[in-house]
């Protein structure tokens, strides 16, 4: 880390321990009795204003109050720290009188992305602590957009810009020749129309690489997602004669951008589309999964259409790679969409999988943990008690 960055982030959490102390403080000299410390909701606002991950504990380990980064980076679990390494280091601070930092490589929710955190713990009352993670990957993921972005325009952007040379070349040549101009200039549009679509998928997908979903994550309503995803493929659906239903568990909540979880799930259905006959059948479905004493939601898109080999199963979510590259070119398919699912997913702490069977059809099934709101036993704000 960068030492004016370690510098500015140790001053901040000796600004937000001694707010909190002097909270404390304030509190314990009230004439009404509180057995519980008291934290005010001025201090709460300002560990909320933190850009990093912070969780407070009390003494017995349980969490108390936490940011929506530290709810979403799989750092705690209901009112629990799920990492042993980050519940050592809270245990080892309350020993000290001073605070204690490590760096530390977890894995982000369910999925096999990692991030880097620099942790920092300190000890605000007795027994209580407050530790600040700071995401360190940041650096790392935006040298890959820059990376990422060039090999996608140079790889994929040539042919459609080429196919329009060629053509506009035609048409000079027919000029003379109304039906061949007329043949030339609906190729030319097809293709026109093509280079439009990857670009804005190209645009949206390093737009998602740039943006932390979880970073300001906010509860999202699953039923909400699902029903805008199937509004907007409902034209494509119509043109394509597939219908299209929904099914399963209603009221399932998650943290994270809906508008990301939207566009991901649009894609799966405008997907399944695609690859699928007319009068074809089409199921969005939800449901809640209990694993491990952990629960998740699972959204999965089923179809009955032409199925996928299962060689190229490992390599669907691929930038670029098309399972059927003529039906592809035919629906405008860029090759982008599944890239821009598995993103999300692993934007989200999510997973995306695939079950397929050639002639039979394919489900896809994003995976997400379950929105759970920390319940609180043992600790009273002071806005709450009077």
């Amino acid at each position: 880390m960068n030492i004016w960055v370690a510098a500015l982030l140790g001053l901040f959490v000796g600004v937000v321990a001694c707010a909190i102390v002097v909270s404390i403080k304030n509190s314990s000299d009230e004439t009404q009795p509180i057995e519980e410390p008291v934290l005010s909701e001025q201090t709460l606002n300002v560990v909320d204003l933190l850009r990093s991950a912070a969780i407070i504990v009390d003494a017995g380990d349980q969490v108390i109050h936490a940011t929506s980064a530290a709810q979403t980076s799989g750092l705690i679990r209901g009112n629990r720290i799920k990492d042993q390494e980050m519940l050592d280091l809270v245990r080892k601070v309350r020993e000290k009188t001073h605070p204690v930092g490590t760096n530390l490589t977890i894995r982000r929710g369910l999925g096999q992305v990692v991030q880097e955190l620099a942790i920092r713990a300190v000890q605000i009352d007795e027994g209580m602590v407050i530790v600040i993670a700071d995401d360190r990957t940041a650096q790392a993921r935006a040298d890959e957009i820059k990376r990422d972005f060039t090999t996608n325009v140079s790889h994929e952007l040539k042919t459609p810009v080429g196919a329009l040379q060629v053509l506009s070349e035609a048409v000079m040549e027919a000029a003379d020749d109304p039906e061949a101009v007329r043949h030339f200039a609906t190729r030319m549009s097809e293709s026109a129309t093509r280079l439009g679509e990857l670009v804005r998928q190209i645009i949206e997908l390093s737009r998602l690489q740039s943006n932390d979903p979880l970073a300001r994550a906010e509860i999202v309503e699953v039923d909400d997602v699902t029903s805008s995803a199937i509004d907007q493929c409902k034209v494509l659906a119509d043109d394509r004669e597939v219908h299209m239903s929904t099914a399963g568990r209603r009221g399932l909540q998650v943290l994270g951008d809906a508008t990301q979880l939207t566009s991901a799930l649009t894609n799966l259905i405008q997907n399944a589309i695609n690859y699928s006959d007319k009068g074809s059948r089409i199921a969005v479905s939800t449901r809640l999964v209990n694993e491990s004493d952990d629960e998740f939601v699972e959204i999965s898109v089923a179809d009955n259409g032409i199925g996928i080999e299962a060689e190229e199963m490992d390599r669907i979510f691929e930038r670029f790679y098309r399972v059927d590259y003529a039906r592809s070119r035919a629906t405008g398919g860029t090759g982008l969409g599944l890239s821009i699912v598995k993103h999300v997913m692993n934007a989200h702490g999510g997973t995306v999988n695939v079950w397929s069977k050639p002639g039979q059809g394919s489900t896809f099934t994003m995976r997400l943990p379950k929105y759970i709101e920390l319940v609180i036993d043992n600790f009273v704000a002071e806005s709450d008690y009077r």
